[in-house]
């Protein structure tokens, strides 16, 4: 196979290959350190490439495949890790100064899984520092660029994992998300990021055990890419107390059945007036519904009631600001990110009466979504109100004319929808007219993410994307 063809081919397909001595680990690792070589030093997705493990891995794994005949389900797929999740002898800066030469000593429990299912870590992916923003840059590495247009940010704070996978650097990539950095990211570059149920992937280390706002998660090129890596990536660790069990061969099967014919399915264009929406993303988003319609479900424009969110992400996310980052404000304040200092400031401003109200305010919102959700199977809505921007620009001020308070609010389509603990994954939808990726959030209900996959997955089906690739692309196969 070509190397282009390596570099594109799902992982569902890579162990089907290996068998059929059609390919090989190592042909697929080398294949995808030729693309980073030709396209990172422009597009910035890949801070530290783990070259020489990686190669290693994968002659092992290609040597190994004389002798085995049962494949883990990752056996031999190169995977990208986010640059804030620890990785055992490979730099893990978290996007700041504070940790720039920073090498654990242990790999995070994610990547422990990834690597007992097969998988091979080719390196880290850029995110802002701690994660914290929807435009991935920092001071340690500068800006990722988005692949559709290099003027533009690929958004974040996934941001590197998401233009590795636009461009076939890795097949699959490790995020995550809080306000939105799985589905931002993805929506922005032409793939797929899926928000699981808070404590599906459990997460070890972690400073805040009892987080439900934060999660790990799997991105991939397609739907069914994803839904084999959260198979592997899920399932209960007693050091993370929100985690649970599951069957996570429901995530594989629903794949393989897609279908939404009969579904009540609840349509919004911005999540009941939260913030505007640009016009030609509310357009293409809309665009979906009638997929939808097509393949049998019932589509109405409904919503619940999302007020009150701007409150709660000021008192949540303050004060998690503030138990993560704090103490490093005397020291590193100068260094640090603008808008991260600022979010911490803001929660040290926090008075407990205006904690204590963001909490009985998430509670009344998760009671309306809960009851919302009752009488429909799905929510869908525009992942991001507003195309990527240019990448020098921290964050949008404004949409649609309508100035916004902080450098959160803009993303406030996702971050709504993660204060209610709902599993949303985001896909490709369709292009501007500018032809950039728009992407489309499907939300389930409450632990339901085989639903969420099956309906992604018929939406896949119905309006393909995989063989729409970014400009870079195109002009790399023409120079090969």
């Amino acid at each position: 196979m070509k190397d282009r063809d390596l570099c594109f081919t799902p992982a569902t397909q890579l162990a089907r290959l290996y068998r059929a001595r059609k390919a090989s680990p190592l042909e697929v690792m080398e294949a995808v350190l030729a693309r980073i070589d030709a396209l990172n030093p422009a597009l910035n997705a890949y801070v530290t490439v783990a070259r020489e493990s990686a190669l290693q891995a994968a002659r092992a794994a290609t040597a190994a495949l004389k002798r085995r005949r049962a494949l883990p389900p990752l056996y031999g797929v190169p995977v990208s890790i986010k640059d804030l999740t620890e990785t055992k002898g490979i730099r893990t800066t978290k996007g700041s100064k504070i940790y720039e030469h920073h090498v654990p000593d242990e790999d995070a429990l994610v990547v422990q899984r990834l690597k007992a299912a097969g998988a091979i870590v080719v390196g880290k992916t850029n995110t802002p520092e701690f994660g914290a923003g929807g435009n991935t840059f920092n001071a340690v590495f500068g800006a990722t660029r988005n692949p559709w247009n290099p003027a533009l940010t690929c958004g974040g704070s996934s941001g590197g994992a998401a233009v590795a996978l636009a461009t076939g650097m890795g097949a699959l990539a490790q995020g995550s998300d809080l306000g939105g950095s799985l589905r931002t990211p993805a929506a922005f570059c032409g793939v797929v990021g899926f928000r699981a149920t808070p404590g599906l992937v459990p997460v070890y280390p972690r400073d805040l055990a009892w987080d439900s706002l934060s999660v790990t998660g799997p991105m991939a090129r397609t739907v069914a890419d994803t839904a084999l890596m959260l198979s592997v990536m899920a399932g209960p660790d007693d050091r993370a107390p929100l985690s649970y069990d599951v069957d996570t061969r429901e995530f594989l099967r629903a794949v393989k059945a897609p279908s939404v014919k009969g579904w009540r399915v609840a349509w919004t264009p911005d999540l009941n007036g939260l913030i505007p929406v640009d016009k030609e993303v509310a357009r293409v988003a809309e665009g979906a519904t009638r997929v939808f319609r097509s393949l049998g479900a019932k589509v109405e424009g409904a919503c619940p009631d999302f007020s009150g969110v701007n409150e709660i992400v000021l008192a949540t996310r303050g004060v998690s600001m503030v138990a993560l980052h704090a103490d490093k404000l005397p020291r590193w304040r100068d260094q640090m990110q603008p808008g991260l200092v600022w979010n911490i400031e803001q929660g040290l401003r926090l008075t407990p009466e205006e904690i204590a109200r963001g909490e009985k305010l998430r509670t009344a919102l998760w009671h309306r979504v809960r009851a919302f959700m009752e009488t429909y199977d799905l929510l869908i809505l525009p992942t991001v109100a507003i195309p990527p921007f240019p990448v020098e620009q921290p964050y949008p001020t404004a949409i649609n004319g309508k100035p916004l308070d902080n450098y959160t609010q803009w993303f406030f389509l996702t971050y709504g929808i993660t204060l209610t603990g709902l599993p949303a994954i985001s896909i490709p939808s369709g292009f501007t007219r500018d032809g950039l990726p728009v992407g489309l959030q499907i939300v389930g209900r409450r632990r339901q993410e085989a639903a969420v996959l099956r309906a992604a997955a018929a939406f896949e089906a119905a309006a393909p994307w995989a063989d729409k690739l970014p400009p870079v692309i195109a002009s790399d196969a023409s120079r090969s």
